[in-house]
């Protein structure tokens, strides 16, 4: 007779149920009135894919794609399905994921250019497989068999991958004779990726995915001819630096050839701010004001310290301001729709004394900047004067520095506008992409602990508020920059690792954050660790880190 176990079904409906040890999380749906649109589980907090075996007591609550987790399992699954197809069709060329555009990702298959005609051909494969609602099974192989399959493919990305892990197996999701090596869920049939439109656009194409607000449609195109350009630009800085995937960082990593990496990837960061200074003084007669936005974690305040070194090289003098201490007092700041402190919305800052004192410094005049207590949440008056003389140029930062709203003292003729962002190039495997958040959040948890005295917990549980801030406030202006700044360091999560794993181990099963510390573990696992002591004091990533040469 199998064991017994207890389980508390959730999703609203509070059920207690005692089921044998192996119940498939799928098996529970049937308990529901409705099962309709559930891709997904998290068991204990910790999110999984319906073919999940329970064996111990839990709480289990279904996910559908309507929420950013279901979502993310959603366009990995299509993702897996993609690679499927692109390999029955071009079995001797590897499909590449290069990075997210809007709502959905871009990719390219190694070799000749596409056609219009391989993407129709990719796309009616796909849909194939929908159709035949094939299973998508959770299995365990072992290293050695991984090591087999991935060198009779010839897939050196995975092989340089699982070389720097220490595991006896491994997990897999499998459809037929298909497989990748996974960590994180996917949906458990083919059957539900029936949402998807591929996009030819040259030299790939892109996977269009539906937002987690409309799931059941397919997100319209939006062309970010801007965006793209900048990542394409930093592949092939990349390229450069021969940093591709996560495989080939470690192995710079353990034959020690960490340091002379870091110094080119600095020297990368160098030449482009020295580019966008050169690009600023040949607009000098015009232009009063520099503007750089981007969104939380991005590195802008380094940045415009940089910049402003740059400028002050070209014979300019700027007088640098960071939009943050205009915060207005947390007790006055407004409350997003679930009632919580809204700090991303653009009403957060107080706009009218920006622009006195905006107008003051261009008329010549005298200001005090204010000074904001993250802690304890209090704008203060500091000892910081400021007036500006006829040589000098005023730097502004903070994530809506590309909204005339924040500025709108100024005229545009007399701004320049940068626009920041953590575009990572680097991809954990050929088909397995590093998000750019993933490189902010880690960010946002090391500074958040070491300089405002937040738990990983805690900036975990604002990170939601945060990303919607930044799809109202900062992403729909990034196309109307003037020039823009990647802030990516291909060596930083390993940097970055020591630091973060301490912080989110803290987070416990009982956490409703705890399966985003999970994922955000298993993602780190796969990096080799990188020393702090090789890394300038002038790097942007010290911001975060600590030991910088700047004060902030």
């Amino acid at each position: 007779m199998n064991k017994k176990i207890e389980i508390f079904l959730k999703n609203g409906f509070n059920k207690k149920l005692s089921l044998p040890e192996g119940t498939v999380v799928q098996d529970l749906l049937e308990y529901l009135p409705n099962k309709d649109g559930f891709i997904a589980a998290t068991v204990n907090n910790e999110t999984t894919s319906l073919s999940f075996q329970l064996k111990v007591n839990c709480e289990v609550e279904f996910i559908k794609n309507s929420c950013m987790p279901g979502m993310e399992i959603y366009r990995r699954s299509l993702s897996f399905l993609l690679e499927k197809a692109a390999i029955k069709l071009f079995p001797k060329r590897h499909l590449v994921i290069g990075h997210s555009l809007g709502p959905g990702y871009y990719f390219d298959l190694e070799g000749e250019d596409l056609t219009e005609k391989d993407i129709i051909l990719i796309e009616e494969e796909m849909r194939k497989e929908v159709k035949e609602d094939k299973p998508i099974l959770r299995e365990n192989i072992s290293y050695q068999d991984a090591l087999k399959h991935f060198k009779k493919n010839k897939r050196n990305d995975k092989l340089k991958l699982i070389s720097g892990l220490n595991v006896s197996r491994m997990s897999i999701y499998r459809c037929e004779d298909f497989f990748q090596v996974f960590d994180l869920p996917l949906v458990n049939r083919t059957g539900v990726l029936d949402v998807f439109k591929l996009i030819y656009y040259p030299p790939g194409f892109i996977l269009q995915f539906p937002k987690k607000s409309n799931p059941n449609n397919v997100a319209p195109f939006a062309e970010q001819k801007n965006i793209f350009m900048v990542y394409q630009e930093y592949k092939k800085l990349g390229k450069i630096l021969n940093v591709g995937n996560v495989g080939l960082l470690n192995e710079i990593i353990s034959t020690n050839k960490i340091g002379n990496f870091i110094q080119v990837a600095e020297a990368l960061h160098t030449r482009k701010i020295i580019n966008l200074a050169d690009e600023i003084y040949k607009r000098i007669n015009n232009v009063k004001l520099v503007c750089i936005a981007g969104p939380s974690s991005s590195g802008k305040t380094t940045f415009s310290k940089r910049l402003a070194i740059q400028l002050r090289a070209l014979g300019l003098k700027p007088i640098t301001i960071s939009v943050d201490d205009y915060f207005i007092d947390r007790d006055k700041t407004p409350l997003d729709e679930h009632g919580k402190l809204n700090y991303e919305t653009i009403d957060a800052i107080n706009i009218d004394l920006l622009n006195e004192h905006l107008k003051s410094l261009l008329n010549g005049k005298e200001i005090k900047l204010p000074k904001y207590n993250f802690i304890i949440g209090k704008s203060t008056i500091s000892k910081n004067i400021l007036s500006m003389k006829k040589d000098e140029i005023i730097i502004i930062e903070g994530i809506h520095c590309l909204n005339e709203k924040l500025t709108h003292v100024v005229p545009k003729e007399n701004k320049y506008k940068i626009y920041v962002s953590v575009l990572t190039q680097m991809n954990i495997d050929n088909n397995n992409r590093i998000p750019t958040t993933d490189n902010r959040i880690i960010r946002r948890i090391v500074r958040d602990h070491k300089y405002r005295g937040n738990s990983a917990l805690k900036t975990l549980q604002t990170w939601p508020s945060v990303r919607r801030g930044e799809e109202e406030f900062i992403f729909p202006f990034q196309n109307f920059a003037d020039g823009y700044f990647n802030s990516a360091l291909d060596y930083e999560l390993a940097l970055l690792k020591p630091y973060v794993e301490s912080l989110l181990i803290q987070i416990k099963p009982y956490d409703k954050e705890y399966a985003e510390a999970v994922r955000l573990l298993r993602f780190l696992s796969y990096f080799l660790v990188v020393q702090s002591k090789f890394i300038p004091s002038t790097s942007l990533i010290r911001e975060f880190i600590g030991g910088s040469f700047f004060s902030y």
